[in-house]
């Protein structure tokens, strides 16, 4: 039987990105991302929960991200949930991340000159992960 794992988020960016290069080259970017829904409870008072997202996004589309989008950028992205393992001080640590394939600027960044810039020529884009190969003729 087929499974599906694909997350589609719409939300903030709660902190700048951060871009950094794997041994091989190839480029990552990682931010967190806010997504929030508010409710009236029972007493009609408004509600909020926020779900604080950990992002990574590869090559081309996460060094746009980490050129474009800032603290506070609204953002659509599509990709896989992820869970990996780390050791630190003897005490095994889980972290899942949303490893996007696809990303859509929603909102543009100001500049210097305090104007806002086109965040790219369309605003979105999709990245490959190290591993996947484009050129597949299948």
């Amino acid at each position: 039987m087929a499974s599906v794992n694909k997350a589609i988020l719409v939300g903030h960016l709660g902190k700048d990105p951060e871009l950094r290069h794997t041994s091989g080259g190839a480029a990552v970017c990682n931010f967190s991302l806010a997504t929030s829904e508010s409710w009236a409870n029972k007493e009609g008072k408004k509600e909020e929960r926020t779900e604080w997202h950990n992002i990574q996004v590869w090559n081309k589309a996460g060094e746009s991200c980490a050129q474009y989008l800032s603290k506070g950028s609204l953002i659509y992205l599509e990709g896989q949930i992820r869970t990996r393992s780390y050791e630190k001080d003897s005490v095994k640590h889980y972290v899942t991340e949303i490893v996007a394939q696809r990303v859509q600027f929603l909102s543009t960044k100001k500049g210097a000159n305090g104007r806002n810039e086109a965040a790219a020529d369309n605003g979105e884009m999709g990245g490959a992960q190290p591993g996947y190969d484009d050129d597949v003729p299948f």
